[in-house]
C-alpha cells in the first residue's frame, strides 16, 4: 500500500522505511554550533518511528557549515573547493559525534556513510550501498548519510543533499522521504508574497511546478533550494517513493507537520524496478542522442529506440553507458542503456536495419536502446 497522505508516514503498513533529510540551516546555528536541543527532538521522533516498526535512514547536512566556523572561513566555507573540502573534513567529525551521542541516549546505534555521486552512478557500487544500508537496518542501526565533501569535486558530487536523499531512498527501497527545511512546502510564488499559496499535494513534477521554485538557499548555509527539492521529488516519484517537504524550524517537526498537515506531499507516479529506478536516477552522462517525433511516439508507447529514428548523437559515449534521449526541441524524454558507441550511432542514424550491416561490418543489434533498458522521464 503506497503512501497517499502525510499521515501515512506514521503507518508501518504504508511506510515501512523512510529517509529523513536535514538541512544545514536547521542543524547549525550562526556560530557554527549544532542545534543540539532541536536535534534531540528529531532523535526522539526517530525513536518513535522505530518503536512503530518503521526503519529510518538519516541524510544529514551540516559538516561544511560546522567546519567553516571552526576554521574561520568566509562564505560558509564555500568560497573555494579546497575550503569546502577542508571544512567538511573538520566538521564531519563533530557532526558524527553528535549523532552518535544523541542516538545513544535512546539506545540506538548510529552508522556513518559518506557517499559521492560516483558511488550511485556505478551500478556495482550502487548495489554495495544498497546491501550495506539494508544490513544496517536489519541490525537495528540508524544510518547517517552525508555527501563525502572531503573528496567530491564538481564532476562527482550531488551539490545538494536533497537529491542524495532521493537516491538513498532508492538504494534502501524506502517508501517515503521527508525533506526538513525552513519553509512549509512548495508555494505557487515566493512565500514572502502575501497571496502566495502552499500546494498540499503534487501529482507529478511538471514544467509548471518547476516554474514555482526558488533556486536560492535562503540561509546561506546550505547548497540547495526549492529547485533541488523538486529534482529530488522527480527522482523519488519515478521510483514509487513519496516525498514531503516539511518545515523543520520548530521542535518535533514531524509530529507538528502531521498534526497541522502543513507540508507539500509529492505522490509517487510510477514504481520502477530496482534496475530501472537506478537508470532513471542517473545524473551524469558521457553523451546523449536526439530522436525524431516518430521515435518519441514509439518510445512513449513502450517501443525501443531504433537507428531510423535517431537524428543526432553528442559526446563520447560507449556501448553499455546510460545516456539521455532528447526530442527535437531539446526536452529529455528518456534515459537508457545504449547498444552502440557514439561513432557507430552517428554512422547508422536514420538508417533502416537492412542498410546498417554494410556500414558496421557486422549484423546490427536489435535497437540503439532496447525498451527493457529504457526509462521514460
Amino acid at each position: 500500500m503506497p503512501i497517499k497522505t502525510l499521515l501515512d508516514f506514521r503507518d508501518p503498513e504504508a511506510c515501512k522505511r523512510m529517509v529523513i533529510k536535514i538541512g544545514s540551516a536547521l542543524l547549525v546555528d550562526n556560530s557554527g554550533r549544532v542545534e543540539v536541543e532541536w536535534l534531540r527532538t528529531i532523535v526522539n521522533e526517530i525513536w518513535t518511528a522505530r518503536e512503530m516498526g518503521i526503519d529510518v535512514v538519516v541524510v544529514s547536512s551540516g559538516s561544511i557549515a560546522i567546519g567553516a566556523k571552526q576554521l574561520d572561513f568566509e562564505e560558509g566555507g564555500r568560497r573555494t573547493l579546497a575550503e569546502a573540502q577542508a571544512s567538511a573534513s573538520v566538521g564531519q567529525i563533530e557532526l558524527a559525534s553528535v549523532w552518535r551521542q544523541l542516538l545513544a541516549e535512546r539506545d540506538l546505534t548510529a552508522a556513518q556513510m559518506l557517499l559521492t555521486l560516483d558511488d550511485f552512478e556505478s551500478r556495482r557500487r550502487y548495489l554495495n550501498i544498497s546491501a550495506t544500508l539494508r544490513r544496517l537496518l536489519k541490525s537495528g542501526v540508524v544510518p547517517v548519510v552525508n555527501e563525502n565533501d572531503t573528496i567530491a569535486t564538481g564532476e562527482i558530487r550531488f551539490g545538494d543533499n536533497d537529491r542524495l536523499a532521493a537516491r538513498v531512498a532508492q538504494a534502501c527501497q524506502a517508501d517515503g522521504v521527508i525533506l526538513l527545511t525552513d519553509v512549509d512546502g512548495l508555494y505557487d510564488k515566493h512565500p514572502d508574497e502575501p497571496d502566495a499559496e502552499r500546494l498540499d499535494e503534487v501529482h507529478g513534477v511538471t514544467d509548471e511546478i518547476h516554474a514555482m521554485a526558488d533556486t536560492e538557499s535562503g540561509s546561506g548555509l546550505g547548497s540547495g533550494g526549492m529547485t533541488a527539492k523538486l529534482l529530488a521529488a522527480e527522482i523519488a516519484e519515478k521510483a514509487g517513493i513519496a516525498l514531503a517537504i516539511v518545515n523543520g524550524k520548530a521542535e518535533n517537526p514531524l509530529a507538528r507537520a502531521m498534526a497541522s498537515q502543513a507540508a507539500t506531499l509529492f505522490l509517487p507516479q510510477r514504481d520502477e524496478s530496482g534496475r530501472r529506478a537506478w537508470i532513471g536516477g542517473r545524473m551524469r552522462f558521457a553523451g546523449s542522442i536526439k530522436v525524431d517525433d516518430g521515435c518519441v511516439r514509439a518510445v512513449r508507447n513502450g517501443k525501443s529506440v531504433l537507428a531510423a529514428g535517431v537524428i543526432g548523437a553528442d559526446g563520447d559515449f560507449e556501448r553499455g553507458d546510460i545516456i539521455p534521449v532528447f526530442d527535437v526541441t531539446g526536452n529529455m524524454i528518456a534515459k537508457g542503456l545504449v547498444e552502440y558507441d557514439a561513432n557507430d550511432v552517428e554512422a547508422i542514424m536514420g538508417m533502416q536495419k537492412d542498410d546498417q550491416e554494410a556500414i558496421l561490418g557486422h549484423a546490427p543489434r536489435s535497437a540503439v536502446m532496447h525498451r527493457d533498458h529504457l526509462v521514460l522521464m
